[in-house]
């Protein structure tokens, strides 16, 4: 990756994991309480957006839907979508596309 994309991307994951962590956070907090909830889709789609480090770390550090199989299969699955995502925009199909929508 060019050094000139690296710091974005890198503070974009920060930025992102640091929402996330919050949404965890607050959704944690709600559910003691029995306040309004963050709606699950949400989560997983600031996990997606590639927030899933601060979602992962969430979980572990807040014991928040560590217990919930349902919730975790669909992490999981946006991670691993995530993850592909990124390789696809690395490989020279996905660099061509950029550009191409960059170009257009």
């Amino acid at each position: 990756m060019e050094s000139k994309i690296l710091l974005p991307v890198l503070g974009s994951y920060l930025a992102l994991s640091l929402l996330t962590f919050a949404a965890y956070a607050i959704d944690k907090s709600a559910a003691r309480k029995g306040e309004w909830r963050i709606n699950e889709n949400n989560l997983h789609l600031l996990d997606f957006l590639g927030g899933w480090p601060g979602g992962w770390l969430a979980q572990r550090i807040l014991r928040h839907k560590t217990s919930k199989p349902s919730f975790q299969r669909i992490y999981w699955v946006t991670v691993v979508l995530h993850c592909a995502c990124v390789a696809w925009l690395l490989s020279p199909y996905g660099r061509d596309a950029l550009h191409a929508l960059g170009n257009g």
